[in-house]
């Protein structure tokens, strides 16, 4: 199956069906085309991610099957409990997107070079000045230890990337942006491909169609009550 191929000078292009991914890397579903806001949002609407290594065109995803998290699924290990209820870090939100996205673009060790190429750095910026992208940040006092970053669409986030620097720092941001998100009635957390860290918290592989059905029934309905530039003790 040939890829479609997207105009970088029409941001307003549609996506391909995600029907027509390839299995064979799974989920490759376009090449090209740019990282605007309107194309970023259409593309988190309909399952779609970017995802590509530098000096590589731009390369758009959606796998199948699909790692989730149901917010009232949320799991936290007895470890993680005692950690929060000692209050061992100061979980933010929105109060250091900047900083968070550029920890998160730091190579991990044993991985070369980052994903977070400066081109995709720029872009999320631009959806986080436009109320799309948010970030959680763990404190431990005034250093920035943990935390992650995703888009907002109607009642489901998108998660994107973590990072750590201190045990249980990301655990205690994402555990404590999950319960958040709860009470601000998103119904579902995108964690895109599986990975044993975040299944232990819950998270579930479903089928992409399903996955694309729950998109149609929460994107576009407004959460009842959301602050996210508040800050939040874990």
């Amino acid at each position: 199956m040939q890829l479609t191929v997207l105009d970088p000078n029409n941001p307003e292009q549609d996506f391909p069906s995600v029907n027509k991914a390839l299995r064979e890397p799974d989920g490759l579903l376009a090449v090209g085309g740019c990282l605007s806001q309107s194309r970023l949002l259409n593309a988190y609407r309909h399952g779609i991610f970017p995802w590509y290594n530098p000096g590589e065109p731009i390369l758009w995803w959606s796998p199948d099957p699909r790692l989730v998290l149901f917010p009232d699924k949320l799991v936290i290990s007895r470890s993680l409990r005692k950690t929060l209820r000692k209050n061992v870090f100061t979980v933010t939100f929105d109060q250091a997107f900047d900083q968070v996205i550029a920890a998160c673009a730091d190579p991990r060790k044993d991985v070369d070079g980052t994903w977070i190429t400066a081109e995709i750095n720029a872009a999320y910026k631009q959806l986080h000045q436009a109320g799309f992208a948010h970030s959680v940040e763990a404190w431990l006092g005034d250093e920035l230890v943990g935390g992650l970053y995703g888009v907002a669409l109607g009642q489901v986030f998108f998660g994107e990337s973590m990072f750590h620097t201190r045990t249980d720092a990301s655990k205690a941001a994402f555990a404590t942006l999950v319960q958040q998100l709860k009470s601000w009635g998103y119904q579902l957390i995108d964690c895109q491909v599986h990975t044993k860290h975040l299944a232990s918290f819950g998270a579930e592989e479903i089928s992409r169609a399903y996955f694309t059905k729950l998109l149609d029934q929460y994107c576009d309905i407004p959460v009842q009550s959301c602050a996210w530039q508040v800050q939040q003790l874990s």
